[in-house]
């Protein structure tokens, strides 16, 4: 066995309107969402992957550096993670940013996590509230290079550079509709990269109870 090593994190969160709020005025004469009348809140599924970086960190060390993108305000959603516990975070923010689709805030995330330079694992909630589309955490694995691990509900264990996670999967549906079988489980165990790796693992997303997580790769020296 290896011996145990810290374990570096970075976490993908958002500030999202709180669409339980959602009244007449909250939506334009073309179909969109007027977020100006929203109250602004910390997306809640990224708080899941926010709080299974903060678990990891208890039992192996290391540190949780959170990453968000979006305008100057979003920085509320910052100092609250600093609160709860990260040690590190980051705002991603310029006017060109804004109306960005899934791809591009990718590509914003990958260079900001590449500039970053040295990670283990990239955690991100399964998706954000105001969109629904669950691609950011696998198109910013992909676009890094490394593996993802889809609906991780819960890391349980990191060991001889390997990280195991147990997956929540829907349970199947058939032609009359959803299946009323309960959500299935099963256990993935991918590789970490180890210091000087160029590449790392498939990274890993999850449901509402978590998010992904992707093994990430450690540079020799960060930048």
């Amino acid at each position: 066995m290896t011996e145990p090593r810290p374990i570096d994190s970075v976490v993908l969160v958002k500030q999202v309107p709180d669409t339980h709020h959602i009244t007449g005025d909250a939506m334009t004469r073309d179909g969109t969402m007027n977020r100006g009348v929203l109250p602004a809140i910390f997306n809640p599924e990224d708080l899941n992957a926010l709080e299974m970086a903060l678990q990891i960190r208890d039992r192996h060390g290391g540190t949780v550096t959170v990453i968000t993108m979006g305008p100057p305000k979003a920085a509320n959603v910052l100092r609250d993670a600093l609160w709860r516990g990260a040690d590190k975070v980051v705002l991603l923010t310029d006017r060109r940013f804004a109306g960005a689709d899934t791809l591009a805030t990718s590509v914003v995330l990958q260079l900001a996590i590449e500039k970053i330079g040295r990670f283990d694992l990239v955690l991100a909630g399964r998706q954000a509230i105001d969109g629904d589309t669950a691609q950011v955490g696998p198109q910013t694995a992909e676009k890094l290079g490394i593996p993802q691990i889809t609906y991780a509900e819960a890391v349980l264990d990191i060991a001889d550079d390997r990280i195991t996670a147990r997956r929540a999967l829907a349970a199947r549906c058939g032609r009359g509709g959803p299946s009323s079988r309960p959500t299935r489980h099963s256990t993935t165990t991918l590789p970490l990269a180890t210091s000087g790796s160029r590449s790392g693992p498939p990274t890993t997303s999850a449901p509402a109870r978590t998010g992904s997580v992707s093994p990430g790769r450690r540079p020799r020296s960060t930048r």
